[in-house]
């Protein structure tokens, strides 16, 4: 991991696992009108010194909405972007906090010599990547919280699909192409 960068309520922290990750086009939820750009990232529980920063991030989203969006009073039921895992029926997020980030505009992703990535399948449910997130409150409709604005991923390293899904060359790995070449 790496120290955690804290400005304000933005926070750059990392590695971390990604998981539903809708980043290179909007995902627009079943019975909503708008999508959003959008990915959820899983923090291990062992990370103290993240989960620090992210709570003073989130501390410092607080303050700023009480002035701007909560009357002058921070609300008694806050809805906060930082969940436990454990607490969700998905072996995956089991040990860790997760955030649900999303943004309305595409969110930078380079690779870790950062030169950008285009390519779709780089970036899936699985993959290690640092993270770029910026926290801020709402209140809409009579309910209040700090949400998680997606700002940008850093890939970090490939690892296994959630799901199970295999690559292409690990499928094939044991196929010698070329005994067919005399077919």
């Amino acid at each position: 991991m790496i120290t955690p960068k804290v400005d304000d309520s933005r926070i750059v922290f990392g590695p971390c696992r990604l998981s539903y990750v809708h980043v290179f086009e909007k995902w627009v939820p079943e019975g909503e009108k708008e999508g959003k750009y959008s990915v959820t990232i899983l923090i291990p529980k062992s990370e103290k010194q993240t989960l620090k920063a992210i709570n003073e991030a989130i501390e410092n989203a607080k303050k700023k909405a009480v002035a701007a969006k909560w009357d002058g009073k921070e609300p008694k039921k806050l809805d906060i972007a930082l969940k436990d895992g454990d607490e969700k029926e998905d072996e995956n997020f089991a040990g860790h906090w997760y955030i649900n980030a999303k943004s309305n505009t595409r969110p930078g992703i380079i690779d870790r010599h950062k030169a950008p990535i285009t390519d779709e399948e780089e970036m899936y449910s699985g993959v290690w990547a640092y993270c770029s997130v910026a926290f801020f409150g709402y209140k809409v409709s009579g309910n209040a919280g700090v949400a998680a604005g997606l700002n940008n991923l850093m890939k970090f390293k490939d690892d296994e699909h959630f799901g199970g899904k295999q690559s292409a060359d690990s499928d094939f790995s044991d196929i010698d192409s070329e005994e067919d070449d005399d077919l």
